[in-house]
């Protein structure tokens, strides 16, 4: 089973050369720690960062500098800082390559929901419905089960929508799926040691396996 570095470093795999990639708060924040050596790409961040390196040492924090999470950060040679206005205007028409955001539940059309728990207080949507309307290709990298053991691959959303059908891959702890244009989260990788029945406990919505499915290489 991946821990929340695990699924982060599994999903730096999917950026490539070139790419500017948006980066959402909590596990795809991580990524960053994990750009494969050799791949050039663009981190932005939607408070107004172009050029996002990995989190910084201890002792090596600076408070003007941050992310959309609130978190300390690097800047790489080049970088540039600018205003949200322009930020979001990078976002809407579709500058970003790809997006890598959280969730609290994913549906088997490609449904995701990550901005609001009903009853608890929420300080806003934030920049996720922009991103997950604008975005040509959101990867989702989240816990599979909560912490009541419940799946949180499902056949219908729950909690409040952030956007429909937009999500193409999700990574977890348990293993990597691709929403099929059918619908179902189709089995692609298995997280070391965990086996196909896990799996299947651990979805509730529609779980596509086709042929052996290979283990993940972390």
């Amino acid at each position: 089973m991946l821990d929340k570095n695990g699924i982060a470093k599994r999903i730096a795999k999917e950026v490539k050369d070139g790419m500017f990639v948006n980066l959402g708060i909590g596990i795809p924040t991580l990524v960053a720690n994990y750009i494969p050596e050799g791949v050039n790409v663009v981190l932005q961040s939607e408070n107004g960062i172009l050029g996002m390196g990995p989190f910084p040492f201890e002792g090596e924090e600076s408070a003007d500098l941050i992310n959309a999470g609130k978190q300390t950060i690097t800047l790489l040679k080049g970088s540039s800082i600018f205003d949200s206005a322009m930020s979001f205007g990078m976002i809407r028409s579709q500058k970003v390559n790809l997006t890598i955001l959280g969730a609290m539940e994913v549906s088997e059309n490609g449904d995701i929901a990550n901005w609001k728990i009903p009853g608890k207080m929420v300080k806003g949507m934030g920049g996720a419905m922009d991103l997950v309307a604008s975005a040509k290709n959101i990867i989702v990298a989240m816990q599979q089960v909560n912490k009541a053991g419940q799946s949180k691959f499902l056949a219908k959303c729950d909690l409040p929508l952030t956007g429909v059908r937009c999500v193409k891959k999700v990574v977890t702890e348990l293993g990597v799926y691709e929403i099929a244009a059918q619908g179902g989260f189709k089995l692609l990788e298995r997280a070391p040691g965990i086996s196909i029945d896990e799996i299947k406990n651990a979805t509730a919505g529609k779980l596509i396996i086709d042929g052996e499915i290979p283990e993940m290489q972390v």
